[in-house]
Order: structure tokens, then C-alpha cells, then sequence
């Protein structure tokens, strides 16, 4: 398309400023969780980054649309104190901007690693992955020092066709409309491309006058395509509408590339079917061999003439993609499969044609023709990559599932000032804006992320998630898209749509996932370097010493086969040793593998963030499990009170509340929720104003209520406050501990006057889940903040022996480092908030109980149910991929190491077996396929047995 034929615009500025504030109060993780809640309610907040060790957040957001001074007030809102530090409007998140490219014409890892030094070697790129498997690249680059068009230039000067995916951010989402008449009208493509700037939250508006096309990049949180749709047919326009959905994306590259190599495949067919039969059919049947060897001029046979015009077109048309990708690879320096396959054909084809010029300038000539050799090489050489392409395919079927997922209509209600019904509408699902009010039906897909505002049902998550059982949704709950609404109707608020959603997010972590190299992927890299100048060199020293055997007879005249010359046998074992070496099975090895492994994890709530974490969490023989929310269900009660002073429960509870309601830890959430039940008001209770609140991090909480200071925590805060705590006091923490429980001693006015004892149950089946991690070899170790009674309570209920307890975050990355040291491959088990540090240290970090929030940066492998077992589940899948990838790797190898000597002639004196070039080709053509279809057998994975014994299931919280 020229640029005259289409008109782009950018939108408001994308800039993004960075805001740091520091903030009172943020004790633990549901204090994360609420600033983080707040923080996605404003339009205009990109990001917001959390550091609990510090008391810090970091905001992303564009100026344009809120300022500093707002979300202080949103974060205050909260309920937290929260103080400028600095802003920085020059901030950009375009510093590590992601651009996906699909490339054609890679045929091994060679292809591969030319591309990615290309790439790498261009100022401004960080970094670049290409992906042999999936015929990516992943580029991540400063727009401001170099342009997706350098990018793909880059890609086309080292020979191979770059197709553009996405560029930009992915919390950026695209539409497509159609506007009828922009084809013959200047004036409305100017009229619709002004109103659109003027939107806030618009980034790009591309105009394709000629297909009536209008595509628009845009915020989700701030605008959307509803009203696109009105503002474009504002201007006086015809009827805006959403373009036709067409068949686009890897999925259509895909079948594109099966077509094609189907239809040349078919077209050799055609040509190489007569040039067998005249060869090795034909000429054995009585009166047909007669018409083939008529004498056309001097020796030259009519059988020879129609071989060599039917393999010339095989040859040079059908096969013109194996010289183009022959020249494009030596003219970068480096040699790929196509030079092999060229080398060898041509050997065949030029040595033919050269005895058909003898022959036909010759009386007596009988040499041997060997057009056969070049046109079945090609034909089952394309056979080969026909079938790999469509085994490469299957390998991509989980992101193809994942996008299926979403409904293509949805029920959008329109409501008045009061929250009532007016209206309903069914629409096109793509054209859901946040905070839209949606009806989900029995039996139908959930339309986007939100939250119930009414209505009850069960929702089927197990397409998202991997949970089994259908989970209860009511007034409040967070429901996915994609996920389907079995009984009941529903209605939602949606929260996160386009890019946004939970859905596009796991496919963009499953897509990358795929790009991302293992490191045992270096191993075929490092090889590929070196292979195919190395089989050259074996071809040309096969066809020598078997063309000087036979000059100095150093063998029998019998093993000559009548129909062939001492210099035409040679040149056959010459042939058949280059195109048997096949550099594309080493190449497709680990990247099918990986591909397959984190598609069938994310099938089952298991998301793995790449090669590398797949390799480092097979090696895992270590764990550490945080215990609240990890080990137990992270939903704390009280469950005993002791009282040491003269006073009533219910005063007791009253300053009690008062003081914890200030705090966001879950200890003092329960405490609030017991001391509900002592008051008249049980929703909304009316506690006495604390003055002078202090968090003390680790410890517990202060602060005046009634005139009394009320001091809340455990046994050392009361000492470093210099009370002193009884005896019996002592008892009942002691007593407290002894039963997995967590004591907590309250004072009033200096004098400890009662012990708060608060149960945080274990989940179903842990204790089974570390029994099976012993029989795996596997050592468990228990890690928290909390005292060491409680701790070794849980850890001998639980079967486990190592014990760290009153440890803070930085003491349990600590303590993964020392594991280390020691030579443990460390897994962390933790909720991915306050374990980050832990979790970043761990050779593989797991996330568990994430739900919806899959982008977990700290974490290697994001768990989505709140199910232990499903770190058996990783860890097994980790192991199966990896024994999966080294049977890869011992049949590539083991079939070159094998099939070039095979190919020499190394039987050939002992047994008379000899491989014809042609079968060298069709098992050249089948190793790599091989690989593809021995990858393909992991979507077969099932959990380990013992797992299905278990009655685990995700702890949720009605």
C-alpha cells in the first residue's frame, strides 16, 4: 500500500510521567492489595508499582488524563497517608517497547541466530528473540532511537520476508471500523480523522480510504469503540460499524504456509511421478521400454529427453525457494539446510545433464542419468516440511483455544440515574467499554473481566484456571471472560477489557512464554554453526575416497551396479550424505518441546514464563512454602479469648476494634470481623475514633482510644513498650502456639488485659502434597513472618522438618541465597506481594493463588487456583517437557550420528546396502518431523496419579 493511499495520525500524547510516593500505613499485603484496587479505579493510571520493604509506590500514568496531586487523594481515600517524593515527566514506559515480527523463510537455527545478531547489532535494540518454532521475533527496543521500520529492514537485508504483528505497548488496544465512502471523500477522511484526535485516550488513527477502513489505537480506560462509532457517524458520515472479523494472526500465517507447501508438493507430484516411473518402472515392461530407448540423436534416448524435461521444472521453478534461501544465507556468511539441499540436487541434475550432452554428442557413450535423484529429493523434501508445518501447527493449538474463548456477542444494559434496567441490547463482544453494565445468561460466556453487581450462579472457570469444580459467583465477586455462567443470570460491571483483560494477558504471557529461549536450546545453536560445513566437507570426502577406491580397485568390479560408472557410484554416496544431515531437527528440538509444555500448563491454571523456567524448575529439589495463604487458607479467625482483667467481652472488643480497624493486616481484619458480633449493628458498626495510630511493622499496632492506650501485637512489641506480661499470659500464648495458632496479647493503659488467639486453617491436603514432594525427592521448608510456636506447629502438622519463622522479606531471600549456596535449585512457593524479594531470588519463583492477576513480574510460574497440588503439577510438567526435549535431542543426534555413515557406504562392502539419494531425502524429511510429532505427544500430559487421590480444590471464601 503507498502512502498516498491511506492516512495516519497520531493521537494525544503517550508520554508517560513517573510519580513516587511514599506511604504510611502499608504494613502488608491486603494494604497492597488496597492501594492497588484504588489505583485501578482512575482512568489514566498505566501502571502502579508497589515496594513494601520501602513504603513506596511508583506510578506510571499519562499527565494528559490525571495528575499527582489526584492519585495522592485516591491513595489517601484508601486510607493511607501518602506524600509526594517525585515526579519525573519525561518518564517513558516506550524505553522497553515489545515489537512482534513473523518471519518467513528460517529453516534452522542457523536462520535463527543470523537474524537475531542482525537485530541485536542495531542501536537502541535491548534485546531480541527469534523463535525457529513458532517463526517469531520478539524485539525489544527505545522507540525513540529506532523504528519498527528498521526493525523489519534489518530482518530483509539478512535475506528473509519480515511480516509486522504488533508494535507499542499491550496495555494499548486496536480496532477496526468500517465508514463507507472514505474511498471518494477527502473531505470526510480529514472530518473523521480530526474528531477522533480530539478523544482523550486515542493514540493512533490509521485511514485506509480504498478499503473503507479505519483503525484506531486507544486506551481502554479512557475511551472505547462505541464512541468511535458515535463520533465518527457525527460527522455527517455513513453508518459506522465494526470491520468484518477475518481470519488474521499466527493462526492464518499458519494455514497460509500449510497451503503453500501443499500446493508445490502436489505440483512435483506432477512432474516427479513420470520421471520415476520412465526411470525405475517403465523401462521393465515389455514394449514400453522399447519407445524409451529409441535413439532421439546418436545416444540420447527418448526416456533420458522426457526425464530431463520433466525434472527441470521440479528443479528450478518448484524448487526455486531452496536456491533463494541457499543465496540469501551464504550471502550473509553462513550456511543453512537450503545449501545442502541445492548442493545435492544439483550435484544430481548438472551430472545428469552433463551425460545427456555426451550422449547426445557421442556414438558410444552409456553413461547414467540421474534426474530421478533430483526431482524425488525435492518432492519428499517438500513433503516433509508440508508435514512439519502442519505438526508445528498443532503445537500452537493452546493460544488458538485461549482466543477462541472470547463470546462473539454480548448483552449490553443500559441504566438509569437509580441503577434500573432500561434497556437491553445484544452486541458485538468487541465493542464492550469499561464500566459497562453486562447480562450474562445461563449458558453463556462470560463477555469480560468485571465484578457481580447482581444476580447468583456457578461459573465454570475450568478453561481459564484448570479449577475442576464450578465456582459460586455472587454480588461482589470477580468473574473472567471466557469462562461460562452455568445456572443463573448475572450481572456485571466489566473492569478489564481488550488488551487489558485476564484472557489477552495469559496469551500474551503464553505467547512469550513460547518465544523465550531455554538455555539447553544453546546447545543446538552452538552445533548449528558448525553442522552444515561440516556435512559438505564429509559429502565431498565420501565422493572422493569412494571415486579413488574405485580408480586404484581397491574393490571389486561386482559392486558396481550395471547401470552405473566407478565415478557415478561415488557421486550417489556423495549425494546421499549431504542431503541425509538434517540440521532442522536439532534446531526444532527444545522449541517444539517448549511450546506444547507451557500450552498444556496454561490448559490447567499453570502459567510458565519460558524455556528457562521450565529447565530450572525441572532441576528443583528444594521448596519453600510461605505459610499464610500458601500453606494455610489465608482467611484468619478468632477462635479463643482470654480476658486478665476485670471487664466485659464486649468493652474489651469495642477498644480492641477500634484500634485494628486502622490496620490492613488479616490478623486485625479478623479481630474487626469477631468484634462485630458483640455490636447491635453487625454490617455497619460504629467504633470509638483512635487517635494517634502507629503501625509497627512486624510487631503490631498503638493508639489512644477512649483516653486508653490500647497497644495490640506479639510478646516482643509489649516487651520493647517495657509491659510487663504475666504469667498466665505466658500459658496462653505457649498454649495458643502449641496448637498451630496465633497469639496475640492486647494492653490497656501499660497492663496486658487479655490474650486473642486466632486460627488460620491449613488447605485441604497439604500435608499429602508434602508427602508426595518427599517422594519426589524433594525437601520442603516452611518460611514466615510469624512466631516460631505457631510455625513449628504448622510445620509438624504439615510433615515438615526446616523451620524459619519472624522472618521479614528480605530474611527469606536471605535464606534462599544461603540454599543456594549450599547447591539447592530453590523453588518459592508464595501469594507474589510481599514474598517478591523471595521470589526473585528462588531459582524458579511460583505464585500461587493469583486468580486473575497473571502478570506477576517477580514470579516464574504463576499458579491461578489456590491449589498446592498445582506445584506438583509444574514441576511434573517441567520434568516431563525436559525428558521430552533430550529424546529430541538423542533421536537428532542419534539419527545423524547414524544416517551419514549409513549414507558413506559404511555397510555397503559388508552388506551390498546401499541408500539411494532420493530415500536419503525422504529420511532427512522425516527426522524433523519426528521431532514435531514426538513434541506433540506432551498435550497428552496428564498430573501424576497420586494427585487424583486428593481432594484438594481452591479455597475460596463465601
Amino acid at each position: 500500500m503507498s502512502t498516498k493511499e491511506n492516512y495516519k495520525a497520531g493521537g494525544r500524547s503517550s508520554e508517560l510521567a513517573k510519580a513516587v510516593f511514599s506511604v504510611d500505613g502499608m504494613t502488608c499485603s491486603p494494604s497492597i492489595g488496597a492501594i492497588e484496587e484504588a489505583l485501578r479505579r482512575p482512568p489514566g493510571i498505566r501502571e502502579a508499582v508497589l515496594d513494601l520493604l520501602n513504603n513506596k509506590v511508583r506510578v506510571l500514568y499519562y499527565p494528559s488524563s490525571i495528575n499527582e496531586e489526584t492519585i495522592r487523594e485516591t491513595i489517601e481515600h484508601a486510607g493511607f497517608q501518602a506524600t509526594l517524593i517525585n515526579v519525573d515527566i519525561n518518564e517513558r514506559s516506550t524505553a522497553d517497547q515489545v515489537c512482534k515480527i513473523h518471519i518467513n523463510g528460517m529453516t534452522c537455527t542457523s536462520c535463527s541466530s543470523t537474524i537475531e545478531s542482525a537485530l541485536q547489532a542495531i542501536p537502541g535494540v535491548q534485546k531480541a528473540q527469534v523463535a525457529l518454532a513458532t517463526e517469531e521475533a520478539e524485539v525489544h527496543h527505545n522507540p525513540k532511537t529506532v523504528r519498527h521500520n528498521q526493525l523489519l529492514q534489518a530482518i530483509e537485508d539478512a535475506g528473509f520476508e519480515a511480516i509486522l504483528i504488533s508494535t507499542g505497548d499491550d496495555s494499548i488496544s486496536k480496532i477496526e471500523l468500517k465508514v463507507d465512502g472514505l474511498d471518494t471523500d477527502d473531505h470526510t477522511v480529514g472530518m473523521i480523522e480530526k474528531s477522533l484526535q480530539s478523544l482523550p485516550g486515542v493514540q493512533e488513527i490509521v485511514i485506509y480510504p480504498e478499503l473503507n477502513k479505519v483503525s484506531i489505537s486507544y486506551i481502554p480506560d479512557m475511551t472505547g469503540p462505541r464512541i468511535f462509532i458515535s463520533v465518527i457517524e457525527s460527522t455527517g458520515s455513513s453508518k459506522a460499524m465494526l470491520y468484518p472479523k477475518g481470519k488474521g494472526g499466527r493462526e492464518a500465517r499458519r494455514q497460509e504456509e500449510v497451503d503453500q507447501y501443499y500446493r508445490f508438493f502436489l505440483w512435483s507430484l506432477v512432474f516427479t511421478v513420470p520421471v520415476f516411473l520412465t526411470s525405475m518402472v517403465l523401462m521393465y515392461i515389455p514394449g514400453i521400454n522399447h519407445v524409451l530407448d529409441i535413439k532421439v540423436v546418436k545416444m540420447l534416448s527418448v526416456g533420458m529427453l522426457l526425464r530431463w524435461e520433466l525434472s527441470t521444472p521440479v528443479q528450478f521453478i518448484i524448487g526455486r525457494r531452496f536456491y533463494t534461501g541457499a543465496y540469501k544465507s551464504l550471502r550473509h556468511g553462513s550456511a543453512n539446510m537450503d545449501v545442502l539441499i541445492v548442493l545435492g540436487t544439483n550435484a544430481a541434475y548438472f551430472y545428469s545433464v552433463y551425460s545427456l550432452s555426451r550422449a547426445a554428442y557421442s556414438k558410444d557413450f552409456k553413461g547414467t542419468d540421474f534426474f530421478e535423484t533430483s526431482s524425488m529429493l525435492i518432492s519428499f523434501i517438500l513433503l516433509g516440511k508440508y508435514l512439519e508445518v502442519l505438526a508445528k501447527r498443532k503445537t500452537s493449538d493452546a493460544i488458538a483455544k485461549l482466543m477462541d474463548l472470547t463470546p462473539e456477542t454480548a448483552i449490553l444494559l443500559t441504566l438509569d440515574d437509580e441503577g434500573n434496567v432500561m434497556s437491553e441490547q445484544e452486541i458485538d463482544s468487541r465493542l464492550i467499554q469499561k464500566n459497562d453494565t453486562i447480562k450474562i445468561i445461563p449458558g453463556a460466556k462470560v463477555a469480560a473481566d468485571g465484578y457481580v453487581l447482581w444476580g447468583e450462579s456457578h461459573v465454570n472457570e475450568s478453561m481459564i484456571t484448570g479449577e475442576a469444580r464450578p465456582v459460586g459467583k455472587r454480588k461482589g465477586d470477580m468473574v473472567i471472560g471466557g469462562t461460562v455462567n452455568e445456572n443463573g443470570v448475572l450481572y456485571i460491571q466489566a473492569t478489564r477489557v481488550g488488551s487489558e483483560s485476564a484472557l489477552s494477558q495469559i496469551v500474551r504471557l503464553v505467547e512469550s512464554a513460547q518465544m523465550a529461549k531455554a538455555p539447553v536450546q544453546k546447545f543446538a545453536d552452538s552445533i548449528s554453526k558448525y553442522f552444515v560445513p561440516l556435512v559438505i566437507m564429509l559429502s565431498f570426502s565420501t565422493w572422493l575416497a569412494w571415486f579413488l577406491a574405485g580408480k586404484l580397485h581397491s574393490y571389486p568390479k561386482s559392486w558396481i551396479p550395471s547401470s552405473m560408472s566407478r565415478f557415478e557410484l561415488a557421486l550417489q554416496f556423495g549425494i546421499s550424505v549431504m542431503v541425509i544431515a538434517c540440521p532442522c531437527a536439532l534446531g526444532l528440538a527444545t522449541p517444539t518441546a517448549v511450546m506444547v509444555g507451557t500450552g498444556v500448563g496454561a490448559s490447567q491454571g499453570v502459567l510458565i514464563k519460558g524455556g528457562q523456567a521450565l529447565e530450572s524448575a525441572h532441576k528443583v529439589n528444594c521448596i519453600i512454602f510461605d505459610k499464610t495463604g500458601t500453606l494455610t487458607a489465608g482467611k484468619p479467625a478468632v477462635v479463643n479469648t482470654q480476658l486478665l482483667k476485670n471487664m466485659a467481652f464486649r468493652e474489651f472488643y469495642v477498644l480492641l476494634a477500634a484500634t485494628e480497624v486502622n490496620s490492613e493486616h488479616p490478623l486485625a481484619k479478623s479481630i474487626v470481623e469477631h468484634a462485630k458480633g458483640f455490636m447491635e449493628d453487625k454490617e455497619n458498626p460504629a467504633w470509638p475514633e483512635a487517635r494517634d495510630f502507629i503501625s509497627i511493622t512486624g510487631h503490631g499496632v498503638k493508639a489512644i482510644v477512649e483516653n486508653k492506650e490500647i497497644i495490640v501485637g506479639n510478646k516482643s512489641l509489649m516487651l520493647d513498650q517495657s509491659i510487663t506480661i504475666p504469667l498466665e499470659a505466658e500459658e496462653m500464648l505457649a498454649q495458643a502456639e502449641g496448637m498451630a495458632q496465633t497469639g496475640i496479647l492486647v494492653s490497656i493503659d501499660g497492663e496486658v488485659a487479655g490474650v486473642v488467639a486466632i486460627s488460620d486453617p491449613l488447605k485441604p491436603g497439604a500435608q499429602e502434597v508434602i508427602s508426595i514432594l518427599k517422594s519426589m525427592k524433594i525437601r520442603s521448608i516452611v518460611v514466615t513472618g510469624d512466631n516460631w510456636g505457631t510455625a513449628n506447629s504448622i510445620a509438624k502438622e504439615v510433615g515438615i522438618e526446616t523451620v524459619i519463622a519472624e522472618a521479614k522479606p528480605e530474611d527469606k531471600a536471605e535464606k534462599v541465597r544461603d540454599l543456594q549456596a549450599s547447591g539447592y535449585i530453590v523453588a518459592m512457593v508464595g501469594d507474589g506481594i510481599n514474598d517478591s524479594p523471595a521470589l526473585v531470588a528462588a531459582d524458579v519463583g511460583m505464585a500461587i493463588g493469583a486468580g486473575t492477576d497473571i502478570a506477576i513480574e517477580a514470579a516464574d510460574i504463576v499458579l491461578m487456583k489456590n491449589n498446592l497440588e498445582d506445584v506438583i503439577t509444574a514441576i511434573d510438567l517441567s520434568r516431563k517437557t525436559f525428558s521430552r526435549i533430550r529424546l529430541n535431542y538423542f533421536w537428532a543426534l542419534g539419527y545423524n550420528l547414524l544416517g551419514i555413515p549409513v549414507a558413506a557406504g559404511v555397510l555397503f562392502p559388508l552388506t551390498g546396502f546401499r541408500l539411494p539419494p532420493w530415500i536419503a531425502g525422504a529420511a532427512m524429511a522425516a527426522s524433523s518431523v519426528s521431532v514435531v510429532c514426538s513434541s506433540l505427544l506432551l498435550k497428552n500430559y496428564r498430573r501424576p496419579r497420586k494427585l487424583d487421590n486428593l481432594e484438594i480444590h481452591g479455597i475460596r471464601i463465601e
